[in-house]
């Protein structure tokens, strides 16, 4: 039986997944990652996909454990390796195994997070909550004293420090989105019965925008509430107008192409590092002098789009072997 699909969720994710490309045209291909207002988007794009993932996967979590990690393990670790494989050849792929995985981070942590997720269920389902808690902020401080601890590493805790960072212990601050997204569907009818105000919705957004207006400061408690702050009602606005203005994204036709892209996030995650245009870094300059957010964002959002179009060419292509169809994106 096809899998019955949510068009706003889907939308959602076509939407956060060209927020992706356009991070990344602005980091590998233009050398600054603040470009084009990429600072504010920072603060909700991954807590919008891993808020989406915890939400798909809820259903999917009281399934027997080693079925459910076996599907989850060929569709997220394999084509990871395998595409990292190819844009990293040996001996460089052996130097990508660290945190970041050499840009493909997110789909081996995803599919930890679906671990760690199933057992915070089974095994602590009073306290899941405080679990999913513990193990962000602890991975969030563990990260930012990351640098540290390496260079005062010696003997065994080099190795052991060495492990983590394959692991990729130091993004697994992520989780408590993953975990809010897993609980809103849980409790959907009831989340929707209260965040349906406008009034609610309403102080959603003005939190959101006085997060996004203040700095970074070195200070590790303001740092945590910044990041959890911001993602938490950056994700919740996101969510809440998608799912409110389905309706007006359909009549302006903007509502299919984004569930389009929300089909295919996996593909494009994978992909779209090879189309990336890293030969126009050294005419960034010519971008930043004009030192106007708005035509930044309209140049880059244009090589997002097109190295999209280029990607899902690709993935389309691809997909008619259902070999590689299978072995590369995980379609059954």
């Amino acid at each position: 039986m096809a899998k019955q699909r949510i068009e706003y969720i889907d939308a959602m994710r076509g939407f956060t997944m060209i927020l992706v490309v356009y991070s990344h045209i602005c980091h590998f291909c233009l050398g600054d990652s603040l470009l084009g207002f990429n600072a504010v988007f920072f603060l909700f794009r991954l807590p919008c996909f891993f808020f989406i993932s915890g939400w798909l996967f809820e259903t999917m979590a009281r399934r027997p454990f080693w079925m459910v990690a076996r599907r989850k393990m060929m569709v997220q670790l394999v084509p990871t390796f395998i595409f990292l494989f190819l844009l990293a050849p040996p001996p460089e792929f052996f130097h990508q195994l660290g945190a970041l995985k050499g840009g493909y981070w997110f789909t081996f942590v995803l599919f930890e997070f679906f671990i760690l997720y199933m057992l915070a269920v089974r095994l602590c389902w009073k306290w899941d909550f405080g679990v999913a808690l513990l193990i962000a902020l602890g991975a969030f401080v563990y990260a930012r004293y990351y640098h540290v601890l390496l260079s005062s590493a010696v003997g065994w805790q080099i190795y052991a420090i060495k492990l983590l960072g394959f692991l990729s212990v130091v993004v697994w601050r992520y989780f408590l989105f993953f975990y809010i997204g897993a609980w809103v569907r849980r409790h959907f009818e009831a989340f929707i019965r209260w965040t349906d105000k406008p009034l609610v919705i309403l102080a959603i957004t003005i939190v959101f925008a006085f997060v996004a207006s203040t700095p970074h400061k070195n200070h590790l408690i303001y740092e945590i509430l910044r990041f959890y702050i911001g993602g938490i009602s950056g994700m919740w606005m996101v969510f809440c107008f998608f799912r409110l203005s389905a309706s007006w994204l359909q009549r302006i036709h903007l509502s299919k192409p984004l569930q389009y892209v929300g089909t295919r996030t996996l593909d494009i995650y994978l992909l779209h590092y090879f189309f990336l245009p890293r030969f126009l870094l050294p005419y960034a300059g010519l971008l930043q002098n004009y030192n106007n957010s708005a035509i930044e964002f309209l140049v880059i959002l244009s090589i997002a789009l097109l190295v999209l179009g280029v990607t899902l060419l690709a993935s389309y292509v691809i997909r008619l072997n259902h070999f590689l169809g299978h072995y590369l994106f995980g379609v059954n």
